[in-house]
């Protein structure tokens, strides 16, 4: 990225004093309504149906007058994997927004949680359930701000589309890429904005800073395997597949991948300097000087959060072995996930793999996202360079937040997991992530068992996104 947009980054991110109240907004009873119906609704690849929730989504627009053609539930070759497509006319002064958030979520065991995931619980000033992070919140706040302009009689300046969408989180027919192939013309638009990544990060519920995602790390899945011609269990042998798994997935919890920054990485690191205090902040500081100190950069990628902006991740997520007690196994298997930093491919992280496992009885075979198909080589895709900042969309935000939550830094960051943002930026679409569902730092539990979102965090989160498109579209 040249100096230039490094400049404009770091303009963007506009540093405020930290020390202003939170504030204070009625709920919109509309909005929890919503949420608590898309909670309810099972939207898990293993059972669940996001046509369901998109037909639900699509009566409340079409009770609420929008024209048939203007609420449209559009499925593929599964039935159980629908999308909507909302649009909210607007005077056509300028071209058409986007917004895209996926229905799905990720499994929940009930076992593993204290309450059923798939209802919708409010307990000590949270609403629980699954999705109540990722992304329900921002699915039913981005649908009750449309009904409100709609009932308001609010014109924006250009037409907002909001497609809610399939698959983002696993599975083989997502939603925003299936649209842009095969319903351009129903979700093509100026710019899009992206409520699944970004968002408002709070101590104690306090926020303390509005993160932009300008850019995201590449999703990549390999599968580990070694095999064997296996045997009786009484004559074990030391070529045994489980052994050589582990041992390899052991090295792999010992290594890491090489410290990198980019602009935006760097441009956060400069923000989170004035935020942190005490040894953090004295790392960070280190970690920007040239060259970088190595003991900082160790110290910081003790905590998760900093070790995935630093690094290239990969993280074994699941194994299988073996297919009787009382048998050698003759195979072993292994899931790792790795999140790639911009600049580097699938293929050169398997190749990076292969030499960290160091195991010539293993073989590393990338996996397919689309088709699931094992693959001796990965793919050579990159991860997108961050869109050129739109003044609209900053200008607006600014306002907004700092009228809601004054002293409040917004800043660029890179986004440590990925979203859908890579098939509209890959459509040539400028996408920005960003939600305001203040989220404690150290209370993430997207994807994890109990997620929860509190009930004050919600309610602001409606407020600023109406709020946000309206003063976005009235320029």
């Amino acid at each position: 990225m040249k100096a230039a947009m490094l400049k404009i980054l770091l303009a963007l991110s506009v540093a405020f004093a930290i020390n202003a109240a939170h504030a204070a907004t009625p709920p919109d009873p509309l909005a929890r309504e919503i949420f608590k119906q898309l909670i309810e609704i099972n939207t898990t690849d293993s059972v669940g149906s996001t046509t369901d929730a998109a037909k639900a989504m699509q009566k409340r627009f079409l009770d609420a007058g929008f024209a048939a053609k203007d609420a449209q539930v559009l499925v593929g070759t599964n039935p159980k994997r629908g999308n909507l497509v909302a649009r909210l006319h607007g005077s056509g002064k300028h071209k058409p927004m986007l917004i895209i958030g996926h229905l799905d979520v990720v499994e929940a065991v009930r076992s593993d949680w204290t309450m059923d995931p798939f209802k919708f619980n409010e307990k000590d000033g949270y609403f629980y359930g699954r999705g109540t992070q990722d992304m329900k919140n921002s699915d039913a706040v981005a649908v009750a701000a449309l009904l409100r302009m709609k009932k308001e009689g609010f014109v924006p300046n250009r037409d907002i589309i909001l497609a809610l969408t399939a698959d983002e989180e696993g599975g083989t027919d997502n939603g925003v890429e299936w649209l842009l192939k095969n319903h351009r013309d129903l979700v093509d638009a100026e710019f899009a904005l992206n409520p699944d990544s970004g968002g408002l990060d709070s101590d104690a519920g306090k926020p303390v800073v509005l993160n932009v995602d300008a850019t995201e790390k590449l999703y990549s899945d390999y599968e580990l395997e070694a095999t064997d011609k296996g045997g009786h269990s009484s004559l074990p042998t030391p070529d045994n597949p489980v052994y050589v798994l582990s041992s390899a997935l052991s090295r792999l919890g010992k290594a890491s991948f090489p410290f990198e920054l980019n602009a935006v990485t760097r441009a956060w690191l400069e923000h989170m300097q004035k935020i942190e205090d005490g040894q953090r902040a004295n790392d960070i500081k280190a970690v920007l000087a040239t060259p970088p100190d190595a003991e900082a950069i160790a110290r910081l990628s003790r905590d998760a959060r900093y070790n995935s902006v630093l690094h290239t991740t990969c993280v074994a997520t699941r194994l299988d072995g073996g297919h009787a007690n009382n048998a050698l196994p003759q195979r072993a298997t292994a899931i790792v996930n790795c999140r790639i930093l911009p600049g580097h491919s699938p293929e050169e992280v398997r190749r990076d793999l292969v030499k960290i496992f160091d195991e010539p009885k293993l073989r590393v075979r990338a996996i397919d996202p689309v088709t699931d198909q094992r693959l001796d080589v990965g793919s050579d895709r990159k991860a997108l360079p961050p869109p050129p900042p739109r003044k609209d969309v900053f200008d607006a935000l600014t306002a907004v937040v700092g009228k809601m939550w004054p002293g409040v830094p917004i800043v660029v960051d890179m986004a440590t997991g990925a979203s859908d943002s890579v098939y509209t930026m890959a459509a040539g679409i400028p996408t920005y992530g960003f939600n305001a569902a203040a989220i404690d730092r150290d209370d993430v539990r997207m994807h994890g068992r109990d997620e929860r979102l509190g009930i004050k965090a919600f309610d602001n989160s409606a407020e600023f996104y109406h709020r946000y498109l309206k003063a976005l579209t009235s320029q």
